[in-house]
């Protein structure tokens, strides 16, 4: 019975932070950009729920896509705004970009909403149990699992057997030589975006449903989750990104079964120890990308 009920927690936990890492990853593999705005994504998702779920009489399945799109969309516009502006100056400049980006749309939020957390209201799916195998536990759970799998199988299919895909791993690998023999530069690096915020858009809609709440910071963990995710599977590769996500899970739920209630309190800090320990003996992380140093403009 404890058994099940870890399995199933990881294979949600997992599921969870590896679409948030993948979502990181997806930008950083093009443009080796960390995205500190990536957060900001979840929380423009969030605070969507919360507005349309509040004050709309629009079905919750339909609020539910307009804040994927909405995350998506505010992806693609930081792309399009701020960050296609200052692509060809420096690898730095876009950094210093990523982080006025983020503090940017942290500050819409406070002015216009307010820096107190806000309920959203969720269906009964949410709150409601299923029994598997004699095991039970939350149906979002299940739901984050489903949603993972379907998620990456298609990403996967996207990547391998689409003329976009195959243009998109050809720049992450080269994108210079890539870039020389037609394939559009903004245009996958736009797609990029798109589909990271699209996952950023999906990671709110579990990330708040946990919680039933959205705060302006409600991005930073969700950011930071991404990137231990990523240090552990390797920044260089979508498998990796995955295999991380789901490392970082189990390690943490491990960590919550393992350790005396006394250090319970710091789980996150044995997380960055481990991390450490990566960045040490395997800094390519768990799954080794093709990786080439080259200016992206």
């Amino acid at each position: 019975m404890i058994l099940g009920e870890f399995i199933i927690n990881t294979l949600s936990l997992g599921s969870m932070y590896a679409l948030v890492a993948l979502g990181l990853v997806f930008v950083y593999g093009i443009l080796k950009l960390v995205n500190f705005a990536y957060g900001e994504y979840v929380m423009v998702g969030g605070y969507t729920l919360y507005v349309l779920g509040t004050f709309t009489p629009v079905p919750w399945l339909a609020v539910m896509i307009i804040a994927v799109l909405m995350a998506a969309a505010t992806s693609y516009l930081t792309e399009l705004v701020a960050f296609r502006p200052v692509r060809t100056k420096s690898l730095d400049a876009m950094l210093v970009t990523s982080f006025a980006v983020s503090v940017l749309l942290q500050n819409a939020v406070l002015l216009l909403v307010s820096p107190r957390s806000r309920a959203v209201p969720l269906p009964a799916i949410f709150s409601q149990s299923v029994a598997i195998f004699g095991v039970v536990t939350p149906m979002r759970n299940v739901l984050t699992i489903v949603t993972a799998v379907l998620l990456l199988t298609g990403l996967t299919l996207l990547m391998k057997y689409t003329v976009l895909g195959i243009a998109m791993r050809a720049a992450a690998d080269k994108f210079t030589t890539t870039r020389l023999m037609g394939v559009p530069a903004n245009l996958v690096i736009s797609v990029a975006f798109i589909i990271s915020g699209f996952l950023a858009g999906v990671v709110s809609v579990f990330w708040v449903g946990r919680s039933a709440s959205v705060d302006p910071l409600i991005g930073f963990t969700p950011l930071l989750i991404a990137f231990i995710a990523t240090v552990i599977g390797g920044m260089n590769s979508l498998v990796g990104a995955v295999v991380g996500g789901f490392a970082y899970g189990l390690l943490f739920n491990a960590l919550s079964i393992l350790l005396p209630a006394s250090l319970i309190s710091y789980r996150d800090a044995f997380m960055f120890a481990i991390v450490i320990l990566f960045l040490l003996l395997k800094p390519e992380g768990l799954i080794r990308g093709n990786y080439t140093e080259e200016r992206v403009g």
